[in-house]
C-alpha cells in the first residue's frame, strides 16, 4: 500500500496517527489534512483563505452547526474552479472555537483534489469573544501542550494535523492574555517547527509580535504577519520583511479601490526589494449564518467585496500588476515560491 492511500485510510477511519515527526533544516514541506506534500510538489497557494467560519463565539455553541454535506456540496464548487488556475494549496486559517471543522477540510480535499491545510493556536481578537474560558486561566506552558497535542496526536481524534499555528490580536498595546498565546506558540514552535501566522490589528502589535518571538528565540522567518496592509504607511511592512518576517497581504477584493491598494503595497516592497519576503490572498470564505426565529442554519460568503470567492487575484490584481512593471517571474515568486517557504515546517531559531 502507498504511503499517501494509507494515510487516507487511516484518517477516514478516524485513528490517531501518534509517531512524530523529526523537524530538521534539511526538510522542505508542509503539513495538510491528508499528510505531509513536500514544497517543490506545490503550484500556485492561497495562503490565507476560509471555508467555513462561525462568529457565534467561543463555548456558546456546538460547532459545526450545520449539516457537514450541505456545507460540502455549497463549498465543493468554488474550489474546483482554483483548479484552472492551477492552485495546488489552501491555507485555511479559521482556528479552534471560530468554526474550524477538519473533517469538512478533507472532505473538501478529498473531492477536489486540492490541497487545504488547517491550524492550531487560538484566535483572541475581536475583544476575546472567540476565546474558550482555560485561555485565560492555564499557564504558557499548558497553552502550548494543547497546542502540541494536536500536532503529536491529531485534531479531535481524527489523526489530521495541523500545517501551522494561526493566532489573532487586536491593535496594540497587546493585552496580557495576547501575549501569553504567543508566548505559548513560540513554544510549539520550537517543538514542532510549524510556522506562527498572527492575525494582527495594527502595525504597533505587529512590532510587539515581533520583539516577543524573537525574545523566545523565534527567528524571523518563523513569523508571519497576516493583515500586514493595516499598515496603511508600509513602513512597518518594510521594516518587519527587512529583518526577515513574512509579510502577508490577505483581504484582496475586486473592487478597483482595492486592486490599487494592494498593487501601491506591492509595489512600494518591490522597490525596495523585498517581494520576496511576501504573500498575497483573499481572506475569502462562508460565514454561519443562524435563524433566530426559525433556527435554520446557512452557509452565506463573506461581505468583503468579492461576490465570487477566490477569484479576485486571478481575475482582476494579476492582470493590473502585469500592465504595471511585474512580471511572471515575480508573480510566481508571491504565488508558489513565497508561501512555499513561509508555511515550510522548519524550526526558525536565532
Amino acid at each position: 500500500m502507498q504511503r499517501k492511500e494509507f494515510i487516507r485510510q487511516t484518517l477516514a477511519g478516524g485513528l490517531a496517527m501518534t509517531f512524530p515527526f523529526r523537524v530538521d533544516d534539511e526538510q522542505q514541506f508542509v503539513m495538510t489534512v491528508s499528510g505531509q506534500v513536500n514544497i517543490d510538489k506545490l503550484g500556485i497557494v492561497l495562503p490565507h483563505e476560509h471555508i467555513v467560519t462561525d462568529f457565534t463565539g467561543a463555548e456558546k455553541v456546538t460547532q459545526p452547526q450545520y449539516n457537514r454535506m450541505d456545507a460540502y456540496h455549497v463549498i465543493l464548487p468554488a474550489l474546483m474552479k482554483l483548479k484552472a488556475h492551477g492552485v495546488s494549496l489552501i491555507t485555511e486559517c479559521t482556528p479552534n472555537y471560530i468554526g474550524r471543522d477538519v473533517r469538512l477540510l478533507q472532505q473538501l480535499s478529498d473531492g477536489s483534489g486540492i490541497n487545504i491545510m488547517t491550524n492550531t493556536g487560538y484566535y483572541s481578537a475581536v475583544g476575546q469573544k472567540y476565546l474558550p474560558q482555560h485561555a485565560f486561566d492555564e499557564s504558557i506552558d499548558q497553552l502550548a501542550a494543547r497546542f502540541l497535542k494536536e500536532w503529536q496526536e491529531g485534531i479531535d481524534g481524527t489523526g489530521i494535523r495541523p500545517g501551522f499555528i494561526k493566532l489573532g490580536v487586536d491593535g496594540g498595546p497587546l493585552k496580557e492574555v495576547e501575549k501569553k498565546i504567543i508566548k505559548a506558540a513560540a513554544q510549539t514552535h520550537l517543538k514542532s517547527g510549524l510556522k506562527i501566522a498572527i492575525h494582527t490589528g495594527d502595525d504597533l502589535a505587529a512590532r510587539e509580535e515581533y520583539a516577543i518571538l524573537t525574545g523566545e528565540g523565534i527567528a524571523p522567518q518563523g513569523f508571519i504577519w497576516v493583515h500586514a496592509q493595516n499598515d496603511k504607511t508600509g513602513d512597518t511592512q518594510i521594516e518587519l520583511a527587512k529583518k526577515g518576517c513574512w509579510v502577508s497581504l490577505d483581504g484582496i477584493n475586486a473592487t478597483d479601490a482595492s486592486i490599487r491598494e494592494y498593487s501601491d503595497h506591492l509595489m512600494r516592497l518591490k522597490k525596495n526589494g523585498l517581494l520576496n519576503k511576501v504573500i498575497i490572498s483573499h481572506d475569502d470564505g462562508w460565514a454561519v449564518n443562524k435563524n433566530e426565529h426559525s433556527g435554520s442554519v446557512t452557509l452565506d460568503l463573506f461581505k468583503n467585496g468579492n461576490t465570487i470567492p477566490y477569484q479576485s487575484i486571478f481575475t482582476s490584481l494579476e492582470p493590473y500588476l502585469l500592465k504595471n512593471g511585474f512580471t511572471k517571474e515575480d508573480l510566481s515568486m508571491l504565488m508558489i515560491k513565497n508561501p512555499a517557504k513561509a508555511y515550510a515546517i522548519k524550526v526558525c531559531r536565532i
